[in-house]
């Protein structure tokens, strides 16, 4: 609510299966499907916004 009150845009997606470093596929943590949709969300959210 903050960040749309000072005009911010922002998303927050959050993987319950996925810890920290979910996307360093060289880490016992990595877990595919949330990198990709991950890294597919970063791409789109840069295409749109910057």
């Amino acid at each position: 609510e903050a960040l749309k009150k000072d005009g911010k845009t922002a998303e927050f997606v959050i993987y319950p299966e996925a810890g920290h470093a979910f996307h360093a596929d060289y880490r016992p943590s990595y877990r595919k499907a949330e990198a990709a949709d991950g890294w597919k969300r970063l791409v789109d959210w840069f295409g749109k916004y910057v």
